[in-house]
């Protein structure tokens, strides 16, 4: 039987070594603009336009399109193509006339197209959508914490459960957060309200695979009452293994498909969510219950502690 929890440590260093970069380039990010991540309007507040042209006069180079923008007072707009002939605009507020007026000068620059979306919101309301996206975060978190403390209350140190599915809960949200940061850079992804729903749906899942695991432990405590905890432990890890692999991998090969024939309107939404799922479905098996026999062994006592030399 393979020793999960025996090599924890490798675990816990594979998921710093995922989690580091993210934050290094949340905080390049926020040393470069002000914000920890690529925030979009629903957040810091703007207008987002999308269009279609029916037929280019010339092909569509954002650049362009920028400068146009520019001379509007734009001068920090987000300018992205979808395929030859669609084109998305995120710009600061626009009123109704100075969007007008860019229209114009789109369709004398490439022609007739189609307004496919229009959206603007106020930084009033994009600051209320942020404090609303941090604390919902904050509250699943403490809705799991009360949960498992609650359910697992029958159990020696049952704060610990749920202490440790947290943990492994932030765990993902982290990658989630690095992620994001890491394609605002390479790909020009901004952070939307769409990404807010597939952190939830990430913790949703992950929290769900922990409890599944933690469950197995509860009963293995009773069955095998006199084996060391990390025996238990592991076995649990194993018993549960299958059952946590086939349900993850159904869901992966779905978000898949979606990521490789879904629209282009999804798919920064749905490889986020992808990412997040497999990230989940790592820190249930490998971070969540090795935390507890940490915990129950107190190994931070020996973590800076100089090895001795023996003696002859």
């Amino acid at each position: 039987m393979f020793d999960i929890v025996g090599k924890r440590y490798w675990f816990f260093a594979l998921s710093l070594l995922v989690i580091i970069p993210g934050l290094v380039s949340i905080g390049i990010h926020w040393a470069q603009t002000g914000q920890p991540l690529p925030l979009a309007i629903d957040f810091i507040g703007g207008s987002l336009m999308e269009l279609q042209f029916k037929s280019p006069t010339s092909p569509i180079q954002p650049g362009d399109v920028e400068t146009i923008l520019a001379a509007d007072g734009f001068s920090n707009s987000v300018v992205q193509t979808s395929g030859t002939d669609t084109l998305v605009i995120r710009t600061k507020e626009m009123d109704q006339a100075t969007k007008v007026r860019i229209q114009d000068g789109l369709r004398n620059r490439y022609g007739a197209f189609t307004e496919l979306r229009f959206d603007s919101v106020g930084p009033a309301v994009g600051a209320e959508v942020s404090r609303t996206a941090v604390l919902a975060v904050l509250a699943a978190a403490a809705g799991i914490l009360v949960y498992l403390w609650f359910a697992f209350r029958q159990v020696p140190n049952a704060f610990r459960y749920g202490t440790a599915a947290v943990v492994a809960m932030f765990h993902d949200v982290f990658v989630m957060l690095g992620l994001a940061s890491i394609f605002g850079f390479a790909f020009g992804w901004q952070v939307d309200s769409l990404f807010l729903t597939a952190l939830l749906t990430v913790i949703g899942f992950s929290v769900h695979d922990t409890i599944v695991v933690f469950d197995r432990i509860r009963e293995n405590m009773v069955r095998h009452r006199g084996e060391p905890f990390a025996v238990i432990v592991n076995h649990s890890i194993m018993q549960t293994l299958d059952r946590s692999i086939n349900t993850q991998l159904t869901v992966m090969f779905t978000l898949l498909a979606m990521v490789l024939f879904g629209g282009v309107t999804i798919r920064h939404f749905v490889t986020i969510l992808l990412l997040g799922v497999f990230s989940g479905s790592y820190s249930s098996i490998f971070n969540a219950a090795s935390i507890l026999v940490v915990w129950e062994n107190r190994e931070w006592r020996t973590w800076f502690r100089r090895q001795q030399p023996a003696t002859a």
